[in-house]
């Protein structure tokens, strides 16, 4: 197969994915969120990485296209994968389905929080909710400085900074003596940081 061959196959096989996709979408909506619901549980189990990368960020697009806190929390189960490729996949994906529907999303971080997860997906979220920036979003974040995990604290200090909102200072404030200690990336390098230095910069930050 001559290369030009070969592009015309890529062309083709896009044109029968789109075509596929739109008529899946087509039906009912309840037994299309069932079906994509067991593919992400069917997915996360799959043992061959490239595989289970390939159906979950399939999964996660797929997902995003139909509304209700069942696909919600599918995308959240997608988020919650160790693969950075799935995340940033799913992340993005949240994102554009928080501009739309905000509230399925927020209900589904919700729920998380009560269940007391501690995937992942807990140290990516704070981002999601910062990035949409709704009126709740220093609220909502605000929940995952209460978590165990010393990581997720420090991912919702950091998105709290870069929401820019002075209103959280007074949630930050508790963490000001925090002293555990958690690895922070700053571009290409890493350093160590106590949780309470980091709030500190982040109220210096929201307070000028």
């Amino acid at each position: 197969m001559s290369l030009a061959d070969q592009l015309r196959a890529i062309f083709e096989a896009e044109r029968a994915l789109r075509r596929a996709e739109s008529e899946l979408l087509q039906g009912d909506p309840q037994e299309i969120s069932a079906l994509l619901t067991q593919a992400v549980v069917t997915a996360k189990g799959t043992h061959d990485p490239a595989e289970a990368e390939l159906q979950l960020t399939r999964l996660a697009d797929l997902c995003a296209q139909v509304p209700g806190d069942a696909m919600a929390d599918a995308m959240l189960a997608i988020l919650d994968e160790d693969q950075p490729g799935v995340r940033v996949q799913a992340a993005e994906a949240l994102v554009d389905v928080a501009y739309d529907r905000y509230a399925e999303v927020a209900r589904a971080i919700e729920r998380m929080l009560s269940r007391g997860d501690d995937g992942p997906a807990m140290q990516e979220l704070p981002w999601v909710i910062a990035e949409v920036a709704e009126p709740s979003a220093v609220a909502l974040i605000g929940r995952f400085l209460l978590h165990k995990n010393e990581e997720v604290v420090a991912s919702a200090i950091e998105a709290l900074a870069r929401l820019g909102d002075p209103s959280a200072v007074a949630a930050l404030k508790k963490l000001a003596k925090d002293p555990r200690v958690v690895t922070v990336e700053e571009g290409d390098e890493e350093f160590t940081s106590t949780l309470g230095e980091l709030a500190e910069e982040a109220i210096d930050a929201l307070s000028e």
